[in-house]
């Protein structure tokens, strides 16, 4: 397979962002990867659509299956206290760092592997002191840092992206965690969107348009 780079877009409030996270070693190798932090009320904001938390049988239903879907594959996994939390300070810190393997890896654990808020003023030192950071509150309000996340938001709009996780690989969009077969299929045979029925349902046109 020849080299390719892939676009990872991540918040770490999605629960299937640290999901696919443990996904990647599934990857071929010869892959390179590109971690995007972005924030997910952006592009909700952006497609003026609702998360899942903000619909009530879906998030009941969105946590037990991240619960379920982790527990099936043996992943530690804990719910943070409350959800949504603001991710923002999170954001800001991995978009500050790099967003390193390390520094995306450190942050998803200690949210979703140990079920803690980094919202909150203690959990917020203590992922500070995690990675290693002197100064977090300096880092996170540097404007710099803030527009960099803002621009990086914007660009994954403007890439097609509307959910986390998701994928951009050779202009396609492969969102969420259980599409992470989808994503090697498509790696191994990067023209199977033009064929047969998969052509077809790429391209069925619209035959009614809701009223909202």
């Amino acid at each position: 397979m020849k080299s390719i780079n892939l676009q990872w877009y991540f918040d770490p409030i999605s629960p299937f962002v640290y999901l696919q996270w443990n996904d990647l070693a599934r990857l071929p190798g010869g892959i390179e990867i590109t971690l995007r932090p972005v924030l997910f009320a952006g592009i909700l904001n952006y497609w003026k659509s609702k998360g899942p938390a903000e619909i009530p049988e879906k998030r009941r239903f969105t946590y037990r299956f991240a619960q379920w879907t982790a527990s099936q594959r043996g992943i530690p996994f804990r719910m943070p206290p409350v959800h949504p939390f603001n991710p923002l300070l999170a954001l800001r810190l991995c978009v500050a760092l790099g967003p390193t393997r390390e520094v995306v890896d450190t942050l998803l654990r200690f949210i979703w592997g140990e079920g803690r808020d980094p919202s909150e003023p203690e959990e917020w030192r203590e992922l500070c002191n995690r990675l290693r950071v002197g100064d977090g509150d300096g880092l996170v309000q540097d404007e710099g840092v803030k527009r960099r996340l803002r621009d990086g938001t914007e660009q994954a709009c403007r890439a097609g992206v509307f959910g986390v996780p998701t994928f951009v690989a050779g202009g396609e969009i492969f969102w969420g965690q259980d599409a992470t077969g989808m994503l090697l299929d498509f790696l191994a045979e990067p023209n199977m969107f033009e064929q047969g029925e998969m052509r077809r349902a790429s391209n069925v046109p619209t035959g009614v348009h809701r009223r909202v």
